[in-house]
């Protein structure tokens, strides 16, 4: 399975050719060339890496690093900046950058960088679950079951398509209008509430505290996100 690089660079003459490059070592390349698609595009999917401009039109990268450690995205991310005060590498690194190069970079230390930065990250497995466990729940894919400190929980078919879609999606905010896709087979925007009534019912039954929810959160204005 190819790893997924993002790149979020403004300037074409450098994300053309990275991208094409990236691609022809075999990784996955999406683009973004403004802050708020990069930003958006990193906080519902998966990557394995960001390359991440420090300086972009509508939302730079120092912020776009900032809130994405906020929201506990933990995917690598190796800054692009043509700076060159070590105040602004620091304060990158301060906030949540793994690595940086300065532009204009020499190629193949790039791709030292990334291949480095990618061997400490585990690739994600195509084999399918078959169980999952978070605090005192047991999900068995195989048997459509769950269990909470042994004893079993009554959930509805979509109750627990819901849960399966964010479990398998761990660590990525899931829309409400693609949880309303995958698990209803709607394409509506007017149906999300189904959604989130769903939502409501799952962390009453599973969430210790279901008015703060520790696994099945929120992400305001985004969706929904597994953190277990």
């Amino acid at each position: 399975m190819a790893r997924k690089i993002l790149v979020v660079e403004d300037e074409i003459g450098i994300v053309v050719p990275l991208a094409d490059r990236l691609r022809r070592e075999g990784y996955d390349v999406e683009t973004a060339m403004d802050g708020e698609t990069g930003l958006r595009e990193a906080m519902v999917n998966r990557f394995d890496l960001i390359l991440l401009d420090l300086m972009l039109p509508k939302r730079n990268g120092m912020d776009i690093c900032k809130e994405l450690r906020q929201h506990d995205i933990r995917v690598p991310i190796l800054m692009l900046t043509a700076r060159g005060q070590i105040t602004d590498k620091v304060s990158g690194l301060r906030i949540g950058a793994d690595d940086y190069v300065t532009k204009p970079f020499d190629m193949a230390e790039l791709l030292a960088r990334v291949d480095a930065l990618l061997r400490r990250v585990p690739m994600q497995s195509g084999e399918p679950l078959t169980g999952y466990r978070f605090a005192d729940v047991e999900v068995d894919f195989r048997r459509d079951s769950v269990t909470r400190s042994g004893k079993p929980v009554n959930l509805s078919t979509k109750e627990f398509q819901l849960l399966r879609c964010l479990i398998e999606r761990r660590g990525v905010i899931v829309s409400r209008e693609q949880l309303l896709a995958d698990v209803w087979g709607y394409d509506g925007a007017m149906l999300t509430r189904t959604v989130d009534v769903h939502m409501l019912w799952l962390r009453q039954k599973l969430e210790e505290n279901p008015k703060t929810p520790e696994y099945l959160t929120t992400v305001r204005g985004l969706g929904y996100k597994f953190t277990g």
